[in-house]
């Protein structure tokens, strides 16, 4: 039986014709059976695939062949492309949206001007040797950080992307420009454009982890400075880097410990993702199933 998993990457190189590297990407995922999201700009490739490992191997191997794509460097986790309903490949302005697609430069090393990486052994050692200094600023979605964040980190209050350089103009963060802050996401991608939006807009020494959430939890798991789950886009919602994992996340009705978000239908017919317990997950979904809403407070 063929083995299944998840690969995740990005690689950031000037590309001349988005369109036909979309085009090229999309035959490339058909032709090896590959499901998951790819998005393509001028600044580089952003994806997440799920397949046969062999099949995920060649598209790796195949997509390095391309002028300055040849460092980029894949991600496993566990899964496969029944975690992805479909293929999806397209071309955008942004690989991923900040809103900011003329001001990120891209050149062939990579993002211009962004913050300096630092390898999972290098954050700890900087938080050593600076102690309480160090401020960790989370790039990713604020309900991401629900379920597990680095410990003391800041929060930005934002819902997505699009949101960031609102939140880092407000003067809210005006304290940390002369401090050293370490910015993190997922897998890296976020924070290689937010540590570059920041540092233009006077942060002055600024970190980022490389490869992210993943490459810090792959080598410490549970036992660094990380706590809790990591919050992923694709069906399981969630993962965890070891079985000491703690649960940080709180039912949004009930109070009790869960790192599970559902996608619940709330008054007005939209869908909104709740961090909700196994029991009020139930109920709610039992009043979507019963063609009702749930309600801010699901009935015990």
């Amino acid at each position: 039986m063929a083995q299944e998993r998840i690969i995740l990457y990005y690689c950031f190189a000037p590309i001349t014709d988005p369109t036909a590297v979309m085009l090229w990407q999309r035959a490339l995922c058909e032709k090896w059976g590959l499901t998951g999201r790819i998005i393509i700009s001028k600044h580089g490739i952003n994806g997440t695939l799920g397949g046969d490992v062999h099949a995920l191997k060649q598209y790796g191997k195949t997509t390095r062949q391309y002028p300055g794509f040849e460092k980029l460097e894949l991600k496993w986790s566990d899964g496969g492309s029944a975690d992805f309903p479909r293929l999806s490949v397209k071309a955008r302005d942004e690989i991923v949206a900040f809103g900011a697609p003329d001001e990120l430069q891209v050149d062939e090393n990579g993002v211009v001007g962004g913050g300096v990486h630092l390898k999972p052994a290098e954050v700890n050692k900087l938080v050593e040797e600076r102690g309480d200094e160090v401020v960790f600023f989370d790039g990713r979605n604020a309900y991401e950080a629900k379920i597990g964040k680095f410990k003391n980190a800041i929060v930005p209050d934002v819902n997505t992307t699009h949101d960031f350089i609102k939140e880092i103009e407000s003067g809210k963060y005006d304290d940390l420009k002369d401090k050293p802050v370490v910015t993190y996401c997922t897998g890296g991608i976020r924070c290689e454009i937010l540590s570059a939006l920041m540092k233009n807009r006077g942060f002055k020494e600024i970190y980022q982890i490389d490869g992210g959430i993943v490459r810090y939890g792959e080598k410490y798991g549970d036992s660094g400075l990380w706590e809790g789950s990591l919050y992923i886009f694709d069906k399981r919602r969630h993962m965890e880097f070891s079985p000491d994992t703690v649960q940080i996340g709180k039912c949004e009705h009930c109070g009790a410990p869960s790192n599970r978000f559902e996608n619940i239908e709330v008054p007005g017919g939209a869908r909104e993702l709740k961090l909700l317990c196994p029991e009020c997950t139930e109920r709610a979904l039992e009043l979507n199933r019963a063609g009702q809403p749930a309600t801010a407070e699901v009935p015990a």
